[in-house]
């Protein structure tokens, strides 16, 4: 007689392959319920439309929860590129620091960006500053928000554009992130920086050198985009004939004389040490030499830091930035940096140095 089978392994293996998804959805759920946690803000937040010269900007309006009835606010101005309000939740860490601070901010969708109207390739960088003035005189018209304490917050491209902004309506303070003053001047050292970080070889440095200068001819002579690619020849290397119009708008900008706007206003200005993008010493002295007469430029210098403010130990690696994002979005940015913005406008609300 054959002996009966024995099932005892069978039911451990059973409890071992359910206590192992048990473990799996406990620690998913833990995870699940960090990233909530770690991406949850101190702050409110409600969308708003706003309406500029018979267009409709898409805005979202962030609050502290002090019970204050008014608040000071920070008018964010983008950088370069399609970028809705939140800059994919970007600015969140920054809104809550302001929070903190005692203001409110304000952003919203560029033109043709999340379903915004409009196409924010056929601005120029006056367009920019009338868009925003507009965000102004409609945030100065709200009960919640104190008309005296409105500033600005701007990245990169913005550089060109808050200088303008100061000369069409009165702004308590500006923090400038990472601005160049001259548009050909930071496109060639951008173009050498990355060059030097690719390692790329004499002959290939000055093909790419002449490429450009043959770009910054063809611009000079309101030269089309047809012509500019037959002059690359037939090689666009991505570039459109939408970009080559919102170039060909702007490509003189330079925020020189624009400055002189600025002057006795309250201004931080954070520069990174690893930006390739922007050459920060010639943004120092360009800001240095319009604005330190009036005695309220503050610099400040962040030594790890990428053009975007970020860590470059977490920017370099897309898995870093990811899992950063996720689990701990307000270590995505350089040490220092929303401290710094945050003491900025505290000491604007105790009448400090950074204050008018």
């Amino acid at each position: 007689m054959c002996p009966k089978p024995k099932i005892r392994p069978r039911r451990r293996g059973v409890r071992i392959a359910v206590w192992s998804l048990v473990t799996v959805l406990v620690v998913a759920a833990g995870l699940a319920g960090v990233v909530l946690w770690q991406n949850s803000y101190d702050m409110d937040e409600r969308r708003v439309t706003i309406r500029h010269g018979g267009h409709t900007l898409n805005g979202v309006l962030a609050t502290p929860r002090d019970g204050r009835k008014q608040h000071g606010l920070v008018v964010y101005i983008h950088g370069d590129g399609p970028i809705d309000a939140t800059h994919d939740d970007g600015y969140k860490p920054m809104w809550e620091a302001n929070a903190r601070a005692g203001y409110a901010s304000l952003s919203w969708d560029k033109p043709g960006v999340a379903g915004a109207p409009g196409d924010w390739l056929d601005q120029s960088m006056d367009d920019r500053a009338d868009e925003a003035a507009a965000a102004i005189a409609w945030a100065r018209a709200r009960p919640d928000i104190d008309g005296d304490r409105i500033g600005l917050w701007g990245a990169s491209q913005a550089g060109w554009v808050m200088p303008k902004v100061a000369a069409r309506t009165p702004v308590s303070f500006v923090v400038a992130v990472s601005p160049a003053i001259n548009w050909l001047r930071q496109g060639r050292y951008n173009l050498l920086a990355e060059l030097r970080a690719d390692g790329a070889s004499a002959a290939r440095t000055k093909a790419e050198v002449t490429r450009s200068d043959t770009t910054r001819r063809l611009l000079e002579r309101h030269a089309s985009f047809e012509e500019y690619v037959k002059a690359m020849g037939g090689d666009a290397d991505g570039m459109t004939a939408d970009r080559w119009g919102f170039i060909s708008k702007n490509y003189t900008a330079d925020a020189t004389r624009d400055l002189r706007a600025l002057r006795g206003v309250p201004v931080l200005l954070t520069l990174a040490a690893h930006d390739v993008n922007v050459d920060t010493a010639d943004t120092e002295r360009g800001y240095r030499k319009a604005l330190d007469a009036g005695g309220a430029l503050k610099v400040e210098h962040y030594p790890g830091a990428t053009h975007s403010l970020l860590k470059q130990s977490i920017e370099r690696s897309d898995l870093k930035l990811t899992l950063t994002a996720l689990l701990s979005p307000r270590s995505l940015f350089a040490d220092g940096f929303l401290d710094d913005q945050r003491q900025f406008l505290e000491e604007l609300g105790r009448g400090g140095p950074a204050a008018p």
